[in-house]
């Protein structure tokens, strides 16, 4: 089973970027997203960004990805 992270972009280079969520920042590839800009949300999956998501959908995600953190802290 493979897990993918919903992510913001904050920052874009060409087709790298820095995604952030839940306080955490990360390098992305962007290549599969088309003409991707800061404030994006993505789903991101072994550092590529795979899908463009909208931003209640990613909230809901991170929502869920919270409440399992907390539960494992």
């Amino acid at each position: 089973m493979c897990l993918a992270v919903p992510l913001k972009l904050i920052e874009i280079h060409g087709k790298e970027a820095v995604g952030e969520a839940l306080g955490l920042r990360r390098a992305v590839r962007v290549d599969f997203i088309p003409e991707p800009k800061p404030g994006d949300y993505v789903i991101v999956h072994a550092g590529f960004a795979i899908e463009r998501l909208p931003e209640e959908q990613a909230m809901e995600d991170l929502e869920a990805w919270e409440e399992i953190r907390d539960v494992l802290a």
